[in-house]
């Protein structure tokens, strides 16, 4: 595992692993509340119950994401901590995650992580992207372009220019890469 970024408060590309360069594919996800019924009844999904949640989103997260990709994921991974490790243990590639209100200190410290952030500048196919669990209203390059990559609102929020809710919710509960991000509108 690279070094835990816990005290660090943003990542910026150059700070990143040189094997994080050049991936095979970049996904962006968030929201994925493994293991939480409650996330089931509040975001309406569409599972019987925690367990089915969780398979599914296991499913097609693997489905899209092949063992060479990298993915972000910018928050609310988890109700157990406990649970953290054994599940990115099963999901395919190599995991940042950007943390999200409802992730404890134990699930930013369990295995499996390649770094952990709360905020993280990146450049990807050309674009600056600015990534955090939670939409901003303004940010860093906002005016030349950058877009800004977030989770927590569950599609629930009308998205300003250049900003995108990565989170389950809003695509079919797999990870998205950016060019489908950026052909949706």
């Amino acid at each position: 595992m690279a070094p835990n970024l816990l005290g660090e408060l943003s990542l910026i590309a150059d700070d990143l692993p040189a094997d994080v360069a050049a991936p095979m594919s970049v996904f962006f996800t968030a929201d994925t509340h493994f293991g939480d019924h409650r996330t089931i009844n509040i975001s309406r999904r569409p599972f019987a119950n925690a367990a089915d949640m969780t398979e599914a989103l296991v499913e097609r997260w693997n489905a899209v994401v092949g063992s060479d990709d990298v993915v972000w994921h910018l928050g609310d991974v988890a109700r157990r901590p406990a649970d953290v490790a054994v599940l990115l243990a099963r999901l395919n590639g190599t995991k940042h995650l950007l943390r999200g209100n409802n992730d404890p200190d134990a699930t930013l410290a369990a295995q499996g992580w390649d770094s952990v952030a709360d905020y993280a500048e990146i450049t990807l196919e050309g674009r600056q992207l600015v990534l955090c669990h939670y939409p901003f209203r303004s940010w860093n390059g906002q005016h030349p372009g950058a877009i800004n990559l977030h989770g927590h609102s569950h599609g629930r929020l009308k998205p300003m220019l250049h900003q995108f809710d990565v989170g389950v919710d809003v695509h079919d509960f797999a990870p998205v890469q950016l060019d489908r991000l950026l052909r949706s509108r």
